[in-house]
């Protein structure tokens, strides 16, 4: 399979994880929300850097980042690192209950929580969307 094609495809489930995102928010399921944003991100940030032939590991959004500016000589607006600090703080706690000193993920994420993960979320999408089209791969 291709670059463009590999980027294509990490992209296409990145905009779906960004749509259930949403569709979580929507039926309250906060915590899900948060973390189907990070994985919004997550994917996302990886199609670029499959574009670019880099080798795409790991969860961390704030690492994939920086493994775009080292790689692939991109640089990387403070905004944009912000965001991803923001979705790598959902990645663990909204799946656990561990992660609390007591109850569960769900006690502790509400509406505000979790537009505010999506809107970050959309900024990284918008931002690989737009370096994408930068090296000539057409998004549908």
């Amino acid at each position: 399979m291709d670059r463009s094609e590999e980027a294509r495809r990490w992209l296409a489930q990145a905009k779906r994880d960004l749509k259930a995102a949403k569709d979580s928010a929507r039926n309250e399921n906060y915590e899900w929300a948060c973390f189907q944003a990070q994985q919004a991100a997550e994917k996302a940030v990886k199609a670029l850097l499959y574009a670019y032939g880099a080798y795409a590991w790991g969860h961390s959004v704030v690492e994939l980042l920086e493994n775009i500016r080292r790689i692939c000589s991109i640089s990387i607006p403070e905004e944009l690192y912000r965001a991803a600090r923001e979705l790598d703080r959902h990645y663990i706690p909204t799946r656990y209950p561990n992660a609390f000193p007591s109850g569960y993920p769900g006690m502790y994420y509400d509406k505000h929580t979790a537009d505010k993960a999506i809107e970050e979320a959309e900024k990284i999408l918008t931002w690989v969307i737009e370096k994408l089209r930068e090296i000539g791969i057409e998004i549908s």
